[in-house]
C-alpha cells in the first residue's frame, strides 16, 4: 500500500509540473490539460474537436515542449498523401557508400515523432486516415513493406473543425475509437483572454519560452504505475454498467465496444493517480465517461433528426446507473 501511496503522490507530482508549466501560455483551461495529461499517462490519443483559433495548437507545443518530446504538425489537405505523412525510401547511388552498392534509404515522415499534432484530421482522404490508423493503434508504421516502430512515448492530438464539413471525410468509427477520448476546449474567459492580449505584446510568440520540466526517463515508469492503480471489483462492477447502458439504448444504433470499456477503466486509473490516489472510485469512473464515450456513440436516424446529442444520452445513462457504495479503507 505505502509503494502504492509512493507512486500515486509521484504522478500527481508530475502532473503538476506539467500543468503549471503549460499554464503559462494556455490560459484559464486547467480542465483540458488534466484531460490531455490523463490520455497521456494512459498511453491513449486525443482528438479535439473545436472551432478554429481556441489554442489546439499552442496547447499541443507547450506539452511537448514541457516533456522535451519531439513534435511534428502534419496540416491535413485532401491532396495529403500517406507518403506525405510516413515519409519514403529514396534511391542513393552506389558511390555514396563503403561497399558501393546503391540501397533504397528511407527518409522518416512527420509521424516518425513523439508528439503528432494532426490538424484537420477530417480532410484527410480515407487512404490517409487509414496510415494514421495503423501509427495510433500499432505504434508502428508500415513503409515498402517494412515495418517501422515509432518512438516512444508516441503521442497523437488529432483536430476536427465541428462547424465546416465541405471538403471533409467523417472519420471511420474504427478510427475514432482508436482515440482514447475525445474532447473541447471552448473559448477562455474573459481574464484570461484578456491576460493571453496582454501577453502578445512581444515579438515573438510565449510558448516559445517553455522549457522542459520532466525527463524523459519518467514517462515509462509512470505510466507503469498508473496502469497498476488498484480498481475495486465494485468500481469495475459500476464502469461495466455504464457500459451495458449505452448498449442497451434505444436511441443508440450501437453503443460502448470493449475497446471502449478499457479506454474508460485506463482513464479512470490515470484520473486516480494525478490526484494523488493509488485507487480508483465510481466518481472517477463517472468523470471520465464523457469524454471516453462521445466520439463512440453511434446514434439513431431518429434521434440525429430530434437533436438529440450524445452529451445528453450519456448524462441520461450516469443519471439512470446508481453509484455503488464505496470504502477506501
Amino acid at each position: 500500500m505505502n509503494n502504492s501511496h509512493t507512486h500515486s503522490q509521484e504522478i500527481a507530482e508530475f502532473a503538476g509540473r506539467i500543468r503549471k508549466n503549460i499554464e503559462t501560455v494556455f490560459l484559464g483551461k486547467t480542465a483540458v490539460i488534466d484531460t490531455i495529461i490523463i490520455a497521456f499517462l494512459a498511453r491513449g490519443h486525443v482528438l479535439l474537436e473545436d472551432v478554429p483559433g481556441t489554442g489546439k495548437t499552442i496547447l499541443a507545443r507547450a506539452f511537448a515542449a514541457s516533456l522535451d518530446l519531439s513534435f511534428a504538425r502534419i496540416q491535413c489537405t485532401p491532396d495529403l498523401l500517406p507518403a506525405d505523412i510516413l515519409g519514403i525510401s529514396v534511391w542513393r547511388q552506389a558511390e555514396e557508400f563503403d561497399d558501393k552498392k546503391g540501397r533504397f534509404i528511407y527518409n522518416p515522415g512527420p509521424i516518425v515523432n513523439q508528439f503528432i499534432l494532426v490538424d484537420e484530421i477530417n480532410r484527410a482522404t480515407p487512404r490517409t486516415q487509414s496510415a494514421l490508423l495503423e501509427a495510433m493503434a500499432e505504434s508502428q508504421i508500415t513503409v515498402d513493406g517494412s515495418r517501422i516502430a515509432l518512438p516512444e512515448p508516441f503521442f497523437v492530438i488529432a483536430t476536427e473543425n465541428p462547424v465546416e464539413f465541405e471538403g471533409t471525410f467523417p472519420l471511420p468509427e474504427a478510427q475514432k475509437d482508436r482515440f482514447l477520448i475525445s474532447l473541447g476546449i471552448g473559448y477562455p474567459d474573459a481574464d484570461s483572454e484578456s491576460q493571453m492580449l496582454e501577453n502578445q505584446r512581444r515579438i515573438t510568440h510565449p510558448v516559445t519560452d517553455i522549457k522542459s520540466v520532466a525527463a524523459i526517463g519518467e514517462i515509462a515508469p509512470l505510466q507503469e504505475a498508473v496502469s497498476r492503480i488498484h480498481v475495486e471489483k465494485t468500481v469495475k462492477d459500476y464502469l461495466l454498467a455504464l457500459v451495458n447502458g449505452t448498449r442497451q439504448h434505444p436511441q443508440l444504433r450501437a453503443g460502448i465496444s470493449p475497446r471502449g470499456s478499457l479506454a474508460l477503466y485506463r482513464s479512470a486509473q490515470a484520473l486516480a493517480g494525478i490526484r494523488n490516489r493509488g485507487f480508483v472510485t465510481p466518481e472517477d469512473v463517472k468523470e471520465m465517461s464523457g469524454s471516453v464515450f462521445r466520439q463512440r456513440l453511434l446514434l439513431t436516424s431518429e434521434a440525429i433528426v430530434r437533436g438529440i446529442t450524445p452529451d445528453r444520452i450519456i448524462q441520461s445513462i450516469l443519471d439512470s446507473t446508481p453509484i455503488p457504495e464505496y470504502r477506501t479503507a
